[in-house]
């Protein structure tokens, strides 16, 4: 059928004769995955917290009520760039590795 392994039995990551598994590259190639994931969730909740908190603008607010949207506007919108730079940080993790891939 096929062609018999050349790392004497072995499996990519796997000591079958000691017992053990290597996760290694499993992290390796999951982290920037897992990275846009997360970031594009806290995009996402920022989003959530400015419908939810700071919504539309008041038509005529007071100073209290002006300065409180303020406060989750600004919020809203930390959170929202938080998101996109870990977003385009697990972006630049992954072409990073698959540039170093390509040039092994």
């Amino acid at each position: 059928m096929g062609a018999a392994p050349t790392n004497g039995g072995r499996e990519r990551g796997c000591d079958r004769a000691a017992g053990r598994v290597s996760l290694e590259g499993t992290v390796r190639r999951t982290l920037p995955i897992l990275l846009v994931a997360t970031g594009l969730a806290i995009l996402v909740a920022g989003f959530v917290y400015d419908v939810a908190f700071a919504g539309i603008p008041y038509q005529d607010p007071t100073p209290a009520m002006a300065a409180d949207y303020a406060l989750h506007a600004r919020v809203a919108s930390l959170i929202r760039w938080a998101g996109l730079v870990v977003a385009l940080a697990g972006a630049a993790a992954g072409f990073a590795r698959r540039r170093a891939r390509r040039a092994r």
